[in-house]
């Protein structure tokens, strides 16, 4: 179980929930150290007093808000509460939407809400309504030192706070430029049903527990190669199209087409063979079996 961030409730109405708040997310990166490149020592993080140079030992490192230039007053953790102790403890439900009314990318960090002491029966009712409604409930919440907005609904018989950017934390899409249409961008309508058959065909059950870091592995089996001194001269990676090149799509989405096709029959043959190559083996079985009889 990972480490409770903090104990508090979710209130909607008059409804008081108690729940304690959770991290959803594990990342293992990888950890790099600095180094200095001529004698290979790490270069450290040090905390260093820029009035005297001298280094401040963590624990007399407080945060500190300029008001005026020079002038600074300190926020102890404590203060944080202080400042609002109601929210710091609660999930405030402001209301609900249709679960499919806030856009994907609005979506940023997802928690674990666990039922606190006495908070079952409120933490499986809401549950319940979220789910037979279609709903989610937007909240505000503080975490840390920071006030969000956040999503709450249920996945798998938990209910999953999830923090939202806030509208003015996106940037606007005025300033990217799109092709206004298909006609704009020349798109043959040869091209639009080969793009579909494809989507089709590629088409998968979401699955994510197939997908993991593929990178992270090949980078640490760099590192180990690059650690034994097996490194050898690095491979040429293919080339990025250059701007000015015209790129063929019919003649792209027909490839991808037959490869898909090529693909899909390899996977079905492949329990067919297997089958084929056991049938060979229990006949080879048999016939040994009848000559050891003779």
């Amino acid at each position: 179980m990972p480490r409770e961030l903090w104990k508090g409730a979710i209130q909607f109405g008059l409804v008081h929930v108690p729940v304690s708040l959770y991290p959803a997310e594990h990342r293992d990166d990888l950890s790099f150290t600095l180094l200095d490149r001529r004698d290979m020592q790490p270069v450290g993080y040090q905390r260093v007093n820029k009035s005297t140079g001298e280094e401040v030992p963590y624990d007399d490192v407080v945060k500190g808000y300029e008001y005026e230039k020079g002038e600074y007053v300190t926020v102890e953790k404590e203060d944080f509460k202080r400042a609002n102790v109601e929210a710091t403890q609660t999930v405030d439900i402001v209301g609900f939407v249709e679960a499919d009314a806030v856009p994907a990318w609005y979506f940023d960090a997802p928690y674990y809400l666990a039922p606190g002491k006495h908070g079952d029966k409120g933490y499986a009712l809401l549950r319940e309504i979220l789910e037979r409604t279609g709903r989610i409930g937007i909240a505000t919440v503080v975490i840390r030192t920071r006030q969000h907005i956040a999503a709450l609904y249920a996945r798998d018989k938990v209910l999953v706070l999830n923090t939202l950017r806030y509208h003015d934390e996106l940037r606007k899409m005025n300033d990217i430029k799109v092709p206004e249409s298909l006609k704009a961008a020349k798109v043959q309508p040869k091209e639009i049903d080969m793009a579909e058959r494809l989507v089709g065909d590629m088409a998968i059950d979401w699955k994510p527990e197939k997908f993991h870091d593929t990178y992270r592995e090949d980078l640490m089996k760099f590192i180990e190669e690059k650690a034994a001194g097996n490194v050898k001269k690095a491979p040429r990676g293919k080339r990025a199209p250059r701007e000015a090149e015209i790129i063929d799509f019919s003649k792209l989405l027909e490839k991808s087409l037959a490869a898909v096709k090529k693909d899909a029959g390899s996977k079905k043959a492949e329990p067919a063979k297997k089958r084929a190559a056991a049938s060979r083996r229990s006949h080879a079985r048999s016939a040994a079996a009848h000559r050891k009889a003779a």
